[in-house]
C-alpha cells in the first residue's frame, strides 16, 4: 500500500507552514494581476534558499540539496503554483548550468543562484519551435573574441525578473549539414537585450515575456557544454518538470475542492444542506477522485526518475492527464459553488484560469500523448 513516511508528512507540514508565514505575505501585499515587482521576486527567493529548495537536483556537495525528486515533489505541491513554476525554471537551469560550465563559470554564478540573490531561467521557445525543441533558429555566431546570439525566444517564465539566462541556440553544422544546438550563458548585465512582458489569463503574478537578441554579445566562456548537447538536457528536465506542473495542478484542485466541499455543506437547499444532495455528492466524490489520481500518477512518474527508469512515457503521461483533470476538477467546484463560483470575490475562477495555463509549458497535451503512444509502440508520429 502507498504511504508517505513519518519524514515526508514532516516535509509537507514545514513546506505549508513557510508557505503560510513567508510567502503569502508576499503575494498578497501585490495585487493578483499584475506581475510581481523584481524585489518582491527576490524576496520570495531569499524565502525558498533558506528552505534549501532552489537547487534541488544538484547533490549537497555542490551546494544543492540532494534530494529525492518524489520529497520535491512533495514541496511542489504545497508552493502556490505561480511561486513553483517560477522557481521550476529557475532551479531546473541551475542544474543545467551545472551539467557542463566551466569551474569558472559555476564559482561565478551558482552561489548567488543558490543563495537567491539572482535569478535565472532557460529559453528555448521560439514561434516556430515550441514542441519541435529542433527547430530553434536563433543563432550564436563564434569569432576568436566572442560570441555573438541573433534571434528571438518567446514563452520564457522568468523573463523579465531572470539576471541569467540559459539560451538554446543553433551554432554550425556537422559534417552532414545538420545544425547543431547550443547553451548560452547570457548575463544580462554583462550582455544586455530587449525584453518584452507578455499579458495572459492566468497566473498574473508571474513572468512570461519574449526575448529578442540583436547582436548580443557574449564572452567565448559562457559557450555551456557541447555542441549538439542542448535537447538531452531539455529532455532530461522535462522528465522531472512534467509531473511536478501536475502537482501545481492538484494545489489549485485541492483549493478548489476544499471551498467547494465548505460551501456545500453550509449552504441549504430544499430543506436540507446542499451537501445531502445526490448530485452534489457526486460532483465532491469526482473531483476528490481526480486530484488522488493525479497526485500518484505524478509522484509515480518522479518515482521513476528517482529509479532510473527511463520516464519519457510517465512523465508525458503524468502532466497529460493531472494538468486536465485538475482543471475538470475546478470546473466541477465551480458548479458546486454555484453562483460565487463564477464570482471575483471566492476567486476560484481565477483557480481555473491558472490550471488552463498548465496545459501548455513543457509539451501540450496533444504533443505528450504522442510521446507516450511513441514510448508504448516503438514508433514516432512526429519526426
Amino acid at each position: 500500500m502507498f504511504r508517505l513516511t513519518d519524514d515526508q508528512h514532516a516535509l509537507i507540514d514545514s513546506t505549508q507552514r513557510m508557505v503560510e508565514q513567508d510567502i503569502a505575505p508576499v503575494l498578497a501585499a501585490h495585487p493578483a494581476n499584475l506581475p510581481l515587482p523584481k524585489d518582491a521576486m527576490l524576496q520570495i527567493y531569499s524565502v525558498l534558499a533558506r528552505f534549501g529548495i532552489t537547487a534541488p537536483r544538484l547533490p549537497q556537495e555542490a551546494g544543492g540539496a540532494g534530494l529525492s525528486m518524489v520529497d520535491y515533489g512533495l514541496i511542489v505541491e504545497q508552493l502556490p503554483p505561480v511561486v513553483a513554476l517560477s522557481l521550476l525554471s529557475h532551479e531546473g537551469t541551475v542544474a543545467r548550468l551545472y551539467a557542463g560550465a566551466s569551474e569558472e563559470i559555476r564559482e561565478t554564478y551558482l552561489a548567488d543562484l543558490i543563495a537567491g540573490r539572482k535569478i535565472c531561467c532557460t529559453a528555448n521557445t521560439e514561434s516556430g519551435a515550441g514542441s519541435d525543441s529542433r527547430a530553434v533558429r536563433t543563432r550564436v555566431a563564434v569569432s576568436r573574441d566572442y560570441a555573438a546570439i541573433q534571434g528571438n525566444k518567446i514563452w520564457i517564465t522568468n523573463a523579465a525578473v531572470a539576471d541569467v539566462f540559459n539560451v538554446s541556440c543553433i551554432d554550425s553544422a556537422d559534417g552532414s549539414g545538420k545544425p547543431q544546438a547550443r547553451r548560452v550563458l547570457v548575463d544580462r548585465a554583462m550582455s544586455p537585450f530587449e525584453v518584452r512582458e507578455i499579458p495572459v489569463m492566468g497566473l498574473q503574478h508571474g513572468h512570461l515575456g519574449e526575448l529578442h537578441f540583436d547582436d548580443c554579445r557574449v564572452p567565448l566562456s559562457h559557450l555551456i557544454g557541447e555542441q549538439g548537447d542542448a535537447a538531452k538536457y531539455l529532455t532530461l528536465g522535462w522528465n522531472v518538470n512534467r509531473p511536478l506542473i501536475g502537482l501545481m495542478c492538484v494545489h489549485l484542485a485541492q483549493r478548489a475542492f476544499a471551498l467547494a466541499r465548505e460551501h456545500a455543506l453550509d449552504r441549504r437547499q430544499f430543506g436540507k444542506a446542499l451537501a445531502a444532495h445526490q448530485l452534489i455528492q457526486q460532483d465532491l466524490a469526482d473531483i476528490e477522485t481526480a486530484i488522488i489520481t493525479s497526485r500518484l500518477i505524478c509522484l509515480h512518474s518522479l518515482d521513476a526518475v528517482d529509479r532510473g527508469v527511463r520516464a519519457n512515457g510517465y512523465s508525458a503521461m503524468a502532466k497529460r492527464y493531472a494538468t486536465q483533470a485538475c482543471e475538470d476538477a475546478i470546473r466541477l467546484a465551480m458548479q458546486v459553488l454555484g453562483g460565487m463560483g463564477i464570482s471575483l470575490e471566492m476567486g476560484v475562477e481565477r483557480l481555473w484560469r491558472d490550471a488552463r495555463m498548465f496545459q501548455v509549458p513543457d509539451g501540450t497535451n496533444g504533443i505528450l500523448a504522442l510521446i507516450q503512444g511513441r514510448e508504448l509502440t516503438g514508433q514516432a508520429a512526429f519526426g
